[in-house]
């Protein structure tokens, strides 16, 4: 399986995150901007921060997705299991 590149400017500490972790900061970020009590600099920051939380989840589900594929997926298109490519 092909790893897939890292999201452009993703930075180092939302790179490293698991899915989890990553939904559970953007979960928290949408709650803080929910109150309306975030003043307009922190808002935005608080954005930006979201929409790379967002593209690191769809990038891990991506990468969840391919492997599912790989799992279910026999060359001929059948169901069936395919072996995993070491992950070395």
């Amino acid at each position: 399986m092909a790893e897939t590149p890292a999201v452009p400017d993703e930075p180092a500490d939302i790179a490293t995150m698991s899915f989890e972790e990553a939904m559970a900061g953007l979960e928290t970020i949408v709650r803080r901007l929910e109150t309306g009590e975030v003043e307009l600099d922190a808002a935005v920051g608080a954005f930006e921060r979201g929409v790379l939380l967002k593209r690191h989840c769809e990038k891990k589900l991506s990468e969840a997705r391919e492997r599912v594929d790989q799992i279910t997926r026999a060359p001929d298109g059948a169901l069936g299991l395919a072996p995993l490519p070491d992950m070395d």
